[in-house]
Order: structure tokens, then sequence, then C-alpha cells
């Protein structure tokens, strides 16, 4: 098993491949031009050479390239370093060269995938995109369907509007046609497995009754009267579940949080107490929401848990839809996929990925409930999963990717159903999908990132594992530091978390403050001087980002977090939140050229000038 180079694929931090980014944006900016010189050559220009020598054409052009120089200046200036290994703030990092050439190059074609005349080029690219991340997820690509979003967000609005409009269904038909439910109450009703009403849907179709009980589902008749029950949701959610839920009629009443526990993983203890909660009222679960990668901790819900727990409830007549947002974590399952794109048994895994360079020997990642998360994926009804994060594409492009393309039907907004049409035809797209205009450039550059670097260990693998690797080092080194002295005081440092993907959570204490107050404030000085607060962005060291935990969001969870900092459990009821440093590690270059001592030491002593200089600020004000 050979894994590609990964050095070549980016443009780089020093823009080590700029000779062969040059080369390939000039050819395809050549063949660009030389398209529309060769579209009927026998039309005579539009604008001659002595119009081009005009004075207002002339001065035309000088404020076009004056814009443009202010604007070239002004990202130079501001602009976040996504490309640097010094930048572990955000969800960001470079982005594959290949990917960005083919935006390039495609935007100035601007095709719109809403319709397929507007896009005959890149609308089948995104139906190739589709199944391309339903075959990486382990879905069977006969029956699964997919398509590019513009993000996460909108991922995940789709996976809860087919959800809801799934739920209803069965109390349609009912409505319509008593016949094909009969001595079916409407608890039974609301408790149909996913794939049960979809063949209720079949049914219906067959009928001939199927319009109209799409008109007596909730998308005809609204939310209204409806009851189709609570939508589960870890605590660690994204905000857009609580945006989704408004937008879509659910209403945030109807969405429950559920406990995450001391790894920030959803609890499954609690949830399982929370359905059968529910279930004793005679409240049906519309859907339960896991999370592969968690946008604050990087965290990975068990989620072959969850699948065990739909089996045994499925078992006693309750069923739900599960959705698995995996926006940020979705592509990690790359680094699961050997060369032949199959799921790699435990037994062999680490050594595999050991033996590829990917992780170093040192490196003991993946934790059992993380690998078995992964492999348990393919049985969620949809996933969000996110191009323009782990796929390193440039924005905008999330995607949505569901197990049975049948629950097209159930969103759709044209007279022919897809066994008609085919859920493959690019013509279809706009009917069944929320976004209206959509960029073509988007699909075009997630479909040859895809054709560049392999959907499995030996491509995106490779890249991932590096974020991976770089992670584990900065948590390894986090947990082996002694304590430290900084501005002539003494500071301890503590990881939130062993990472289940490549997020690291930190926060700095001076050693015998026991108040959180003045830990929070320490440690957002801390981020002042280590994100754009400190100023021009080559002023910086080290750029990290940072969040609240809060007991609102989180519950008590944080607590054992902040007693390793020397807090008190009765401190932590006052305060409630704690601030923390935290750092993605997305990029693939922080392993390079470097040891887990060397890379520490420089980390540390960026880190001490840090803080001597807030000890500094802190002594002379209390001078002053």
């Amino acid at each position: 098993m050979k894994k590609i180079n990964v050095d070549a694929l980016f443009l780089g931090p020093k823009s080590e491949n700029r000779k062969f980014f040059k080369e390939m944006l000039d050819f395809m900016m050549d063949e660009h031009i030389h398209w529309r010189r060769d579209f009927h050559p026998e039309d005579e220009p539009a604008v001659s050479i002595s119009e081009q020598q005009d004075k207002d054409y002339m001065e035309t052009l000088e404020k076009t390239e004056e814009v443009l120089l202010e604007l070239t200046n002004k990202l130079k200036v501001s602009s976040m370093p996504w490309f640097s290994p010094r930048y572990l703030g955000h969800m960001n990092s470079d982005t594959l060269m290949a990917a960005n050439l083919a935006y390039m190059a495609t935007m100035l074609y601007n095709p719109n995938n809403v319709a397929f005349e507007g896009s005959p080029a890149t609308g089948p690219l995104e139906i190739e995109v589709g199944l391309q991340l339903a075959r990486m997820l382990g879905y069977d690509t006969r029956k699964s369907w997919g398509h590019i979003t513009c993000d996460g967000t909108i991922a995940n609005y789709e996976s809860i509007w087919v959800a809801r409009n799934l739920k209803s269904i069965p109390l349609a038909v009912k409505k319509v046609e008593p016949g094909l439910v009969k001595d079916m109450d409407d608890w039974q009703l609301l408790n149909m497995t996913p794939d049960r009403v979809l063949d209720l849907v079949d049914e219906a179709k067959a009928a001939g009754i199927f319009d109209k009980v799409r008109d007596y589902s909730v998308r005809g008749v609204g939310m209204l009267n409806e009851r189709l029950g609570k939508v589960l949701v870890p605590q660690s959610k994204h905000y857009s579940w609580t945006k989704a839920v408004d937008v879509l009629g659910i209403g945030n009443d109807n969405m429950l949080s559920i406990q995450v526990d001391e790894n920030f993983r959803m609890d499954i203890n609690h949830l399982k107490n929370t359905i059968d909660g529910l279930i004793s009222k005679k409240i049906p679960i519309l859907a339960v929401m896991a999370v592969v990668g968690t946008t604050e901790e990087g965290a990975v819900d068990e989620l072959q848990e969850i699948v065990e727990l739909r089996r045994e409830y499925e078992k006693h007549g309750v069923s739900f839809y599960l959705h698995v947002d995996a926006a940020y974590g979705g592509y990690a399952r790359t680094v699961f996929l050997n060369d032949k794109n199959e799921f790699m048994g435990w037994d062999n895994l680490k050594e595999t990925l050991h033996d590829l360079d990917i992780l170093h020997q040192e490196t003991d990642w993946p934790a059992k409930e993380v690998y078995e998360a992964f492999k348990a994926m393919p049985e969620a009804d949809s996933i969000t999963i996110d191009p323009h994060k782990m796929g390193y594409v440039p924005y905008a492009a999330g995607a949505v990717v569901f197990k049975d393309k049948r629950v097209l039907d159930l969103v759709s907004y044209f007279a022919a159903y897809i066994e008609e049409k085919g859920a493959s035809d690019p013509e279809l797209l706009g009917s069944y999908i929320l976004e209206g205009s959509k960029a073509g450039a988007a699909a075009a550059a997630v479909w040859a990132a895809h054709l560049v670097v392999p959907l499995n260990v030996t491509g995106y693998g490779a890249i991932i594992g590096r974020g991976i690797e770089g992670a584990n080092r900065f948590y390894n080194s986090l947990i082996t530091e002694k304590n430290f002295d900084a501005g002539g005081r003494r500071f301890k440092v503590e990881p939130l978390t062993k990472p289940d993907f490549n997020i690291v959570d930190f926060s700095f204490n001076e050693i015998g403050n026991s108040s959180l107050k003045m830990m929070n404030e320490f440690n957002r000085k801390i981020y002042d001087l280590c994100s754009f607060h400190a100023g021009p962005v080559y002023a910086d060291d080290w750029i990290t980002s940072k969040t609240d935990l809060s007991i609102k969001n989180y519950g008590d969870a944080p607590q054992e977090f902040t007693s390793r900092l020397g807090i008190t459990e009765r401190e932590w009821e006052q305060v409630h939140d704690v601030y923390v440093l935290r750092s993605c590690v997305l990029t693939p270059f922080l392993v390079k050229h470097t040891t887990y001592e060397a890379y520490w030491r420089n980390f540390m002593k960026t880190m001490r000038k840090k803080i001597a200089r807030i000890v500094e600020s802190e002594s002379l004000k209390k001078a002053a």
C-alpha cells in the first residue's frame, strides 16, 4: 500500500509549490481565454483595438487595477494565515492546489448548479461527488444519494427537513387510505422505522395516492397541529441545530439536549433515560442526532451505542430517525479505509497506520470506541460532512448524504417520481434541495480534490493522519509538562481531554490560584495575545482560538477539568463557566522537521513570553 505525497498537494507554508501552481493557473486561464476566442471565431470582436485605446477605457482599467491592488494589500495585512503551522485556531488550514485551481478555473465559466441548463458541466460533478462521499461513508451507492451544500448548517437543515417529513407520512397515509395501515394506532404509526416508512411511500405510489399523501403530510398541512415528537441532540451540538428546529417549525421546546460525559461525548445512559421517559409519556422521538467531531472539543459520540440502542427499541415498537453531524470529522473515516476502500479491522489498523508512517509508533490512536463509532456510520439515515473543513477545499462546500435516496420524494417539488427520472439526474437537483442558486465551482473543486486524493488511508487518510499526529503530540506534551516559571511566578497547564480527533483544548492557571474567575480572565488575556486581538497577524508567534464551557451548554462535565487546575467544586458551583484555549490541528505541516521535544520547547518559549507580558502588565497596574 503506497500513500500519496502530502507535501505535493498544497501550495505550502512558504509557497514551496509555487512554480507548479503558477504554471497550472496560467494554463487554465489561457484555456478559458482560448475558449472564448474560439467560440464562433467568425464573430467580430465586441471591442475594437482603437476603442481599447480610448482615454475612458484606459482610465477604467487603471481604476480596476487600483482597486485590486488595494484589495490585495488588505488581504495580506489582515487575513488569517491558515497555511502556516503557527495557526492552530479554528477549523482552517491550507487548501489543496487541485481544489483551488479547479475552483478558480470553473469560476470563470460561472456555472449555477441549481439548474442543469446553467451547469451542464458541473451539475453531473455534484451528483458524482455525492456518490463518492456515500461510498466513503460506507453507504450502498446503488441506494444512497448526496449533494454539495453551501455549508454544514444547510446540510443539517436538509437532514431534519427529511426527518420531519418522513415522520408525518404514516399519519398522512392513514388519512388518505386507511387500508394501507389498517389496525395501526397513531403511536405505532409514529414509531415506524425509517425503512418501513419508505416502503409505505412505495405502496402509496403504487396505489396512485402519493401526491395526496404528501398534501396531507407536514409539508402540506404544516406543523401547527402536528405532534411528531422530540429531537434529541448532545449538549455539544453545533448551534445550527437550534436554528434548524426554529426554521422548520419544530420549535426549540421540542429539542432536548442530552448530557455529555467527561470525554464530552453524548452520555448514552442519559440518552436512554430520556427516551424511556418520553416513551412512558407516549411522546415519540422524531430524531436523534449524534456528532462525529464536535466543533468545540473534537469529540466523537459513541455512535455504535446509539445504533444498538435503536435496534433494541425497535424490538419493542419504538423507532426514530438517526442523523450524524460529521461536518467536521466525517472525512476522518478515510483513515480507516484501506487502498481497496474496505474498513480495516481493529487488530491491524494501528499497525497499518504506523507502517505507512501516518502515525508515529508512539501515537496510540484511535481509542476503540472512536474506531467503533466510525465503523457504525453507515447505520445512520443521513450524514452531514463538510469538504471545506477536512476535505481541504475552499469555501463554500458542505455536503449531506442520505442512506436511502427514496427520501427525496418527501421533499421534492416536481411531478415525476425519482424512479421515473432517476435520483442521479442533475436536471432535477434544484427540485429537492433547500438552496437556490449555487456555485458549480464548489462542486468542481471537491470533485477535483477527490480524484487527486483517494478517499482512503493512502490519500485523505495520510493528510488527516498528520493532523491527528500533531494533536496527539500537542496533548502528550501538555500532560507531561511540569510546572513552569514565567515572569517570576509559577504556572501549570492542563488539557481538557485526550483528543478523539484533532482538537486540543487546554487552560493555564497560576499555582495556588483557586479563583475560577481569575483563571478565566488570565486565559482570556493569553488568548488576546495569541489571536487577531494582538494586532497584525505577522506579530503573532502562534495563533489559537478559544471557547467557553458553561453549565448551560455542558452541565457539570467541565468540573473535573477545573479541579485538575486547582479549582474547587464549590468554586465551580459559583461560576459555572470555564474559559479554554482551543487549537484545531488541521495543518499537515505541524509534524514536519520537528520532534515532540523540539515543537514543545518552541511552544513553551512562546507561552512563557506571552505570560511574562501579562505578569508585567499586572505589576505595572498595581504600581500605578
